[in-house]
């Protein structure tokens, strides 16, 4: 009798933990992709939108895809930044700090208000799926370009 009880109030918990919301899935290319902003990016980046923050997330989701030689602008994050590294080689750098490789499959957190900077390697292009989290409706603040000597 304990056993049906457990399983009739855990099965209540689980229905009532159920939102109003619906499954939303976003086909792969409804989306635009866009030339990464020449005042963001250096070299040749497409970003590729995949999910935009909502209430429950507070976090958005994107794909941008590097040629080689092409990295983001020094930036940081109000809420920090989680990248997952799906092809190629790159480079991620934490001002002060000796830039690290990245490859497929690694993960890297980016703690809030980290000046950084990551993109590819001078001679592999790199892909990462970005997931950024939001703070009063923004979620980037970009500062200056990466210069080739900061860069190399």
């Amino acid at each position: 009798m304990k056993r049906i009880i457990a399983a009739a109030a855990i099965s209540l918990m689980g229905a009532a933990q159920v939102s109003a919301e619906e499954i939303e899935i976003r086909r792969n290319g409804n989306t635009p992709s866009v030339v990464g902003n020449a005042e963001n990016f250096t070299g040749h980046a497409v970003v590729s939108p995949l999910l935009p923050p909502n209430e429950t997330t507070r976090a958005n989701l994107g794909q941008v895809d590097f040629a080689p030689g092409a990295r983001t602008a020094w930036h940081t994050h109000p809420a920090g930044q989680l990248l997952i590294v799906t092809t190629g080689k790159g480079w991620v750098q934490e001002e002060g700090k000796a830039r690290q490789d990245i490859n497929s499959g690694d993960v890297v957190w980016i703690p809030a208000r980290v000046r950084h900077w990551h993109g590819a390697t001078s001679t592999s292009p790199m892909s990462h799926l970005a997931m950024t989290y939001m703070v009063d409706g923004k979620n980037v603040n970009w500062l200056e370009p990466v210069s080739d000597a900061q860069y190399q």
